[in-house]
Formats: C-alpha cells, structure tokens, sequence
C-alpha cells in the first residue's frame, strides 16, 4: 500500500515557474515507476511525466518536454515535478500516481494523490 500527497501547487504568473512535491508513505516507494497527470476544467486527465523506479529513464507529454523535469529521491519517498516557463494552458489539478508497471496509462497506476492545483495567469 502506498499513500501519495501532493504539495507546491499554488497561483503564478506566466513565465514564473513551481515545484511539486509528491510525499509517499510505505517502504516499497522505490518499487514503483511515479507519473505525473494533470486535469484542466472540462477536460480529461492527462499524463504530463513520468519516471522509472530508478530514476534512469523519464517521458514527458510532448507540450511540456524542455519545459518540465520530473525527479525522484528514493531515499525520501518523495518524486518531484519542477515547471519551468509556464504557461496559462498549465493550469490544472495535478495528481501523481504510482504504477507498478511503467506505462504511465492512467487505467494502468495503481496508487494516486488528492491533487494540488496550479493556476498560471497572464
């Protein structure tokens, strides 16, 4: 069983950038490929990243490649989604999951957060 929370979402400006956070609990964290999703208002769920258990390999929705890295730390249970240059077309609910497969398909992650908005204005 693992637990998620997500924390860093909150209001910027165009341009500005924001960390988030993904805190899991449970010892087997480092088993799991972590992903990144985002909902925008009327729209379905997206992936926006995802990792592999190690760190070695990453993927990235192709409007935020270059823009967005995504990270993790095993040793603090915690993966991390640094936005960089963002945009209003950013704003959306963001949720990680966890997968025990890494084909970061949403139906596919076993383990999700709540979520943590984050709203880019102009």
């Amino acid at each position: 069983q693992v637990q998620l929370e997500e924390s860093g979402g909150g209001l910027v400006q165009a341009g500005g950038s924001l960390r988030l956070s993904c805190a899991a609990s449970g010892r087997t964290f480092s088993r799991y490929a972590m992903g990144w999703f985002r909902q925008a208002p009327g729209k379905e769920r997206e992936f926006v990243a995802g990792i592999s258990w190690h760190g070695g390999s990453t993927y990235y929705l192709d409007s935020v490649r270059g823009r967005f890295t995504i990270s993790r730390d095993n040793a603090k249970n915690t993966a991390y989604l640094q936005m960089n240059s963002l945009k209003p077309e950013d704003t959306a609910v963001y949720y990680c999951a966890a997968g025990a497969v890494a084909n970061y398909r949403s139906h596919d992650m076993d383990y999700w957060g709540k979520g943590t908005l984050v709203t880019v204005s102009l």
